[in-house]
């Protein structure tokens, strides 16, 4: 079982070459955890047979039909695991990968089902034929290894670094507005939608019926360094180099993965110290993103907290990394995490606003406080950078990025949406079913104020990378056992985000549904610059008017970097 994992996590790390001194560490920590533990699993099993069965079971030293029926189960268990990953987890993988990785998948149904048919036959034969019954299984046990390892291949090459090529440098189209982009991690339209009709968030209401609308397919795993990444580059993590937001590394000294399977509960792994995790920076990113590809142009931005953005580095205008309200934390003040002069940006002293008392936070209970605390407070900080950046009217794209509601929501959705979960006492209900909404209203309010700073021929776009949904009833069972039980919102199984355009180019109206890397593509249209060919990502021209685009054609380039 042990070893059958081991090949899980190597086909969804292409790139760790197959040696012993990389897989070493790995299959090491994998025996350890999985490998006891299905050893004590069955070993319990068999204990509970003997107990209630009529006839005791009594194998040899080595039972052939014994081990079968192990095996069996052991395959057809990882097999299944297998093909789930594959297809959760396709966009992360390149096409070779994601076909090896099915090859291999194949190949494990295959020898579960050979062990399958090798126990009955051995049930049924009984102990004739035994010699050639334990070739038999020995030979079907190395394929079940081998095979999948032959199609994952020897390790591939990771990405390499791409860089915007200064000669690929275009004249935007003249008379181009601004866009100012919100973004949004955990917003859902689900919520939205609904307080919007009742007037609850107006600003949300008037994008809903005078603007664009279309929901958002995400990717996972759903975490903010693959998504954002995606969003900024137009491409999917097999090129941007991005699958999750952290490396982790067996027992601290292994060669390092970016992706751990789901269903085997791999994240525990980081939990009991068998593996290690570093988060990733602006290093990790492969592919240039749309303000370097703007910048090359002459199109200054103004970017607010992207992920992966530190150190911070930019081509033409002001690049606040996400890291930026740690300067009072630092020895190198501003340096790498806000690529300007900290008179352009904002006076360094609203970083004290991260520590201040938020109204809000004063309504939490404790026990959930800490979650939520702290995205909520720098969401202030942020959205005071972006103030200070909108002033200048010398940057066509703004940028800033809220992720408070993503906390809010993991927390709170339970009480805000009690029908979902069905077990909501109605004290609770009271006193925390409006803290969801809360924050709702004021990223309404910052939408409300982004209107009223658009100009006539400006864009305004409001992107929620991924959304919010209740956490299944396993779930829920899971973390309540495990003394986690305010946990109610998650996104793990990749719920939509959404793109909301307003302003006087956009035809309003309901959209077909989009991806996240759209988003550049729909963006370089509109500033007038072509659309690179390795870009994954779609312009989305249908939410324009025809007044926009009728003089306005579609145009390629091979690649920018």
């Amino acid at each position: 079982m042990a070893g059958y994992l081991t090949m899980l996590f190597l086909q969804l790390n292409p790139t760790v070459p197959l040696r012993p001194a990389a897989i070493g560490p790995l299959a090491l920590a994998l025996w350890l955890s999985y490998g006891l533990h299905a050893a004590i699993f069955f070993y319990v099993v068999l204990a509970i047979r003997q107990l209630f069965a009529e006839e005791p079971l009594s194998p040899g030293w080595v039972s052939v039909k014994l081990l079968a029926w192990l095996c069996a189960c052991c395959a057809g268990i990882a097999a299944v695991i297998t093909w789930l990953n594959l297809r959760n987890f396709r966009l992360s993988l390149t096409e070779e990968a994601a076909r090896g990785m099915a090859l291999g998948a194949a190949t494990l149904t295959v020898c579960a089902a050979l062990f399958l048919l090798l126990a009955g036959v051995r049930h049924s034969i009984g102990r004739p034929g035994r010699a050639i019954g334990g070739w038999l299984l020995a030979a079907v046990a190395v394929a079940s290894l081998a095979g999948p390892l032959w199609w994952r291949g020897p390790g591939a090459a990771p990405p390499a670094g791409g860089t915007v090529d200064r000669a690929h440098a275009f004249t935007p189209r003249s008379g181009n507005g601004r866009v100012i982009l919100i973004t949004l991690d955990g917003a859902s339209l689900d919520f939205i939608s609904p307080a919007a009709a009742d007037g609850r968030l107006p600003n949300f209401g008037r994008l809903l019926d005078t603007g664009a609308v279309m929901h958002l397919a995400t990717l996972r795993p759903t975490q903010a360094a693959p998504v954002w990444t995606s969003v900024a580059t137009g491409k999917l993590p097999p090129k941007t180099g991005v699958r999750s937001g952290a490396r982790f590394r067996p027992f601290g000294t292994g060669t390092p993965l970016q992706l751990l399977p789901d269903y085997c509960f791999a994240h525990a792994l980081v939990s009991v110290g068998l593996f290690t995790q570093t988060p990733l920076d602006a290093t990790a990113v492969r592919a240039p993103p749309i303000w370097e590809i703007l910048g090359a142009s002459g199109v200054s931005s103004g970017i607010v907290r992207w992920p992966l953005t530190y150190p911070a580095r930019m081509t033409s205008g002001v690049l606040v990394s996400d890291r930026f309200h740690h300067a009072r934390d630092t020895a190198a003040g501003l340096t790498d995490l806000a690529l300007t002069s900290p008179a352009d940006i904002v006076d360094p002293a609203l970083v004290d606003r991260a520590r201040a008392p938020e109204p809000l936070l004063s309504a939490l209970p404790r026990e959930r406080l800490d979650a939520v605390s702290g995205p909520i407070a720098l969401d202030r900080v942020y959205g005071a950078v972006a103030d200070r950046l909108s002033e200048r009217r010398d940057l066509h794209l703004i940028a800033v990025r809220y992720e408070g509601l993503d906390a809010a929501g993991h927390f709170y959705l339970r009480e805000a949406m009690p029908r979902a979960f069905g077990d909501v006492a109605e004290v609770d209900r009271r006193q925390y079913g409006r803290v969801l909404e809360q924050y709702y209203r004021y990223i309404d309010e910052r939408i409300g104020a982004a209107i009223g700073e658009t100009g006539p021929d400006d864009l305004l776009l409001v992107v929620s990378g991924f959304g919010m949904q209740p956490l299944s009833l396993v779930k829920r069972v899971l973390e309540r056992l495990t003394g986690n039980s305010a946990m109610s919102g998650t996104h793990e199984r990749a719920p939509d985000g959404f793109l909301l355009a307003w302003g006087r180019s956009v035809r309003a109206g309901r959209y077909p549904r989009a991806a996240v890397v759209d988003v550049t593509p729909t963006l370089l249209y509109f500033f007038g610059l072509p659309i690179g060919r390795d870009m994954d990502g779609f312009a989305r021209t249908d939410i324009f008017t025809r007044a926009f685009t009728e003089d306005r054609p579609l145009s390629f380039i091979r690649s920018y970097e």
